[in-house]
């Protein structure tokens, strides 16, 4: 028996298997490269949206816990939190029962704006 290997099998990979490996491999590393972005720049909003909830709260609890209603009409300023200068703004309304008033706050981000919708008692 005579066991004969020709010279091609010997060699290992050809020099056009080592380029389409390599290119398959860049194409993925691109890929995850894409998605890492995309997953930062995600967190990067989803962190801003967070914190404008948050100024967005803080300001329906102020809102909530002060004796008077504030009154009708609309009002806007600036919060300090997490480190920024939040701007704000509230409309006051009136709603269908008298013995409430809708409040609309909203927060300004650098995409949209981050709202919030209160009711209490208009007394």
């Amino acid at each position: 028996m005579e066991a004969s290997v020709s010279a091609r099998d010997e060699r290992g990979f050809t020099l056009l298997e080592m380029l389409v490996a390599l290119a398959v491999f860049s194409l993925a590393a691109l890929a995850l490269l894409r998605l890492e972005g995309a997953t930062v720049r995600q967190t990067g909003e989803l962190d801003e949206r967070m914190l404008a909830q948050l100024v967005a709260r803080n300001l329906a609890a102020e809102t909530l816990s002060d004796p008077a209603p504030p009154p009708v009409g609309a009002a806007s300023g600036e919060a300090v939190n997490g480190g920024r200068t939040w701007r704000w703004s509230r409309v006051t309304s009136r709603t269908p029962d008298e013995r409430l008033v809708r409040i609309d706050i909203s927060v300004a981000t650098s995409r949209a704006p981050s709202t919030l919708t209160i009711v209490r008692p208009a007394t």
